[in-house]
């Protein structure tokens, strides 16, 4: 992985410190160029890799990628799944089965229709999921995805539920169908790593908050450190700077020292930023793993 990876919050109006924010940057990337202008800079600026949800805002973004493989030939998707409100909006509006066909994957509808149908008859989680999954890839078909996340808010309520099977139906299916590295955002990094083992994943890609003053590091702050010292996880950290609660210098020198920590994520809408905060990964992390 790269030691930096841009993320897309900043496009659909999240902030986790000011709504008023939110709704600004929501308003300024109603349009598909906007989000585009962004990516090019940070592109431009040497990251190469786009964290981002399945959002239907995203599979404009795909096609653009696609549409010229000489300029993004360096460029790549980290795909992070599901995006929840999708699929409730596409129940809403076409019901269940509607809702299936809208996702379903136009290349080898059949099979993939088939399969899904036996699933749902027989009640086959792992039928279902596989589908699911290949449906969010849909929109990512010739384009680099290497590393493949599942979203906290899927990985937590299954955490809650004790239903880690599915996780590893999920990291089983993107290593066998995708041919990518599964990998898991959440809010409890050390709870998830315990039970990823319990599934027989060794040494999972996690994504949680991981910052000096533990903001928003559920499970514990100290329990992080202790995770990331044994070895145990290949660590991606966001929420780095506290929602701009550390300036960015301490902020990504005190993360760069900590062992076991592979990437960071970041969101940011100005050019400025964005390069400011690559050089000081460079300067404290370097450019690759």
């Amino acid at each position: 992985m790269d030691k930096l990876l841009f993320g897309d919050n900043q496009f659909f109006g999240i902030n986790h410190m000011s709504e008023e924010k939110a709704r600004a940057q929501a308003m300024r990337f109603q349009k598909t160029q906007a989000i585009m202008d962004v990516l090019d800079v940070a592109y431009d600026t040497g990251i190469n890799t786009f964290m981002c949800t399945t959002h239907d805002r995203i599979a404009e973004i795909a096609k653009r990628v696609k549409a010229d493989p000489v300029r993004y030939a360096d460029f790549q998707f980290y795909p992070c799944m599901p995006y929840a409100h999708k699929y409730a909006n596409a129940v809403t509006e076409h019901g269940m089965v509607g809702a299936l066909r809208e996702f379903m994957p136009k290349d080898g509808l059949l099979a993939t229709a088939l399969t899904g149908t036996k699933a749902l008859a027989t009640k086959e989680v792992d039928g279902i999921a596989k589908v699911l999954i290949d449906m969010e890839m849909k929109m990512f078909e010739g384009t680099k995805t290497p590393v493949v996340f599942i979203q906290n808010v899927f990985t937590d309520l299954l955490l809650g539920m004790g239903f880690t099977r599915a996780l590893r139906i999920f990291d089983d299916h993107i290593r066998e169908k995708w041919g990518a590295e599964p990998a898991y955002i959440t809010m409890n990094m050390p709870m998830l790593l315990d039970a990823l083992e319990k599934e027989g994943i060794e040494r999972p890609i996690i994504c949680s908050n991981i910052n000096k003053i533990g903001f928003r590091m559920s499970g514990g702050f100290d329990a992080y450190l202790d995770a990331l010292k044994s070895g145990r996880v290949r660590a991606v950290a966001m929420s780095v700077y506290a929602s701009g609660a550390i300036p960015a210098d301490e902020a990504i020198h005190w993360v760069s020292e900590l062992p076991g920590v592979e990437s960071i994520v970041f969101g940011a809408s100005s050019a400025g930023n964005i390069r400011g905060t690559k050089e000081l990964v460079d300067k404290y992390m370097g450019q690759h793993a």
